[in-house]
């Protein structure tokens, strides 16, 4: 047992590390800027001491180890007290590897997108197949209810974030991981505040590569040419490809124009299953795809996995239904990447359709990632929410540059507003019996999407 102090512990991923550390018999305590509902609650709950700013007062003075975040920075009260009293520190992800995932059987979901909810559904297919898994998702699955657990057997599923792992190593945190099943979802240019490009990005990918063995497996989809780049720098490991076209070692194929029902078979037609779920859109059909074949990898045949899929509940945040009062119903959703917003509202499109329901989608986007700041991807966003019928967007305080000019450029009535209030006030002002409001952001947004369902159930 070691006692151990978290720097930036309310965040998704070392908030998720503190319980895994409590679970595992270790005193835990932990600081940070802010300290704050949900993550606080759970972790209060865990019995874990929480301390708010970064004085050096806030490190006990018996800690035998402190774990950084990778927020923090020099210049940090309680960085500068680690280093100048020559304290024991490690990143995050170094001590989950070492502590946690060491001798495990790691299957780690990557790529720009779809990692939290492929994780989600790969974790959930094990406990449907009463393999235990432990876990480490950056989000709260439904089937869970928490987002981190230990688990009862070897196998561990960890999102594999490509984010750098901490001031002090400057690697991504999926280098410290270690996997034997590895899912490469996708691969675009994100993180620009980190990564000059994406052939940056791709060497990380690379160096994750090296480490999986050679009787391990690597599940990803065909035609992805940045992933086939990475697999051309060197790959030791057998590979399984997945596609809607004919020609992969698996394809997958829509059984509903909505995508709530499709079928995956292998290329000799030996193996087959049909899924029927909650969930909608082509790009949850590929994160699907790629669970499935993930879990097979560990012993789990397809049509089990087809029968958990059937049960998956999805991720908070992640076309998350807050309010289905009256004829509008409002979705909090985490896209914030051109890509990932295209793939929420053409599927909302899809599914309405489907249903056969003619009221209209209401895009409502705080573009606040550090890469958005930047404006990298600002020239797909207008193309980015075709799909909607208006787009309301939200200009955060810190962004360089205007959304005015995406705004105009989109093919859609848009509108852009610097504060919240007036946000809101629009988007009740236009919403009709029938539509579909959907809150797309990455952070907190001032509780949009709940603020938007209680100031219509007021006018409704």
């Amino acid at each position: 047992m070691m006692r151990l102090h978290i720097l930036g512990i309310c965040g998704t991923f070392m908030g998720s590390l503190a319980q895994l550390a409590k679970q595992l018999g270790h005193e835990v305590s932990g600081s940070d800027a802010g300290v704050y509902p949900p993550m606080s609650e759970q972790l209060a709950a865990a019995g874990i001491e929480l301390s708010e700013g970064f004085a050096p007062s806030t490190i006990p003075a018996n800690t035998d180890l402190v774990i950084i975040g990778n927020a923090m920075s020099r210049g940090n009260p309680a960085v500068e007290y680690v280093l100048d009293r020559g304290l024991p520190y490690m990143s995050g992800p170094q001590w989950l590897g070492q502590m946690v995932l060491n001798g495990r059987w790691v299957l780690a979901v990557s790529g720009t997108h779809g990692k939290t909810t492929t994780s989600s559904m790969l974790a959930w297919i094990l406990e449907y197949a009463g393999m235990q898994p432990g876990f480490l998702i950056g989000g709260v699955p439904q089937n869970f209810s928490v987002s981190a657990r230990i688990g009862e057997s070897p196998f561990f599923v960890i999102e594999a974030d490509e984010y750098d792992t901490a001031f002090f190593d400057k690697r991504s945190k999926f280098v410290h991981y270690q996997p034997r099943t590895l899912i490469l979802n996708n691969l675009e240019f994100d993180h620009a505040d980190i990564f000059d490009d994406l052939a940056a990005i791709e060497r990380q990918f690379h160096h994750m590569i090296r480490t999986v063995p050679s009787t391990g497996q690597i599940v990803l989809p065909s035609g992805e040419e940045a992933l086939e780049r990475v697999l051309d720098k060197g790959c030791w490991t057998p590979v399984v490809r997945f596609s809607e076209q004919s020609g992969a070692d698996w394809q997958w194929q829509l059984e509903a124009d909505d995508a709530s029902q499709f079928s995956v078979s292998n290329a000799d037609g030996s193996a087959n299953a049909t899924v029927n779920w909650q969930l909608t859109g082509l790009h949850n059909v590929r994160n699907a795809v790629a669970a499935m074949l993930a879990a097979r990898h560990v012993g789990v045949e397809p049509h089990i996995a087809a029968e958990a899929l059937g049960q998956f509940a999805s991720v908070k945040r992640r076309m998350e239904l807050v309010s289905g009062q009256g004829d509008i119903k409002v979705y909090d959703d985490f896209a914030h990447h051109p890509t990932a917003i295209t793939t929420t509202l053409e599927g909302a499109r899809r599914r309405m359709q489907a249903e056969g329901r003619r009221g209209r989608i209401l895009a409502v986007l705080e573009p606040r990632s550090n890469t958005m700041k930047l404006g990298v991807h600002k020239n797909e966003l207008a193309a980015s929410v075709d799909a909607a019928d208006e787009v309301f967007w939200f200009q955060p305080e810190n962004m360089a540059w205007s959304l005015a000019e995406v705004a105009a450029a989109g093919q859609s009535p848009a509108q852009v507003f610097s504060d919240h209030e007036s946000l809101l006030a629009a988007v009740v002002q236009t919403a009709q019996p029938g539509d579909r409001i959907i809150v797309m952001s990455n952070g907190g947004f001032a509780a949009m999407p709940k603020r938007i369902a209680a100031a219509l159930q007021e006018k409704h």
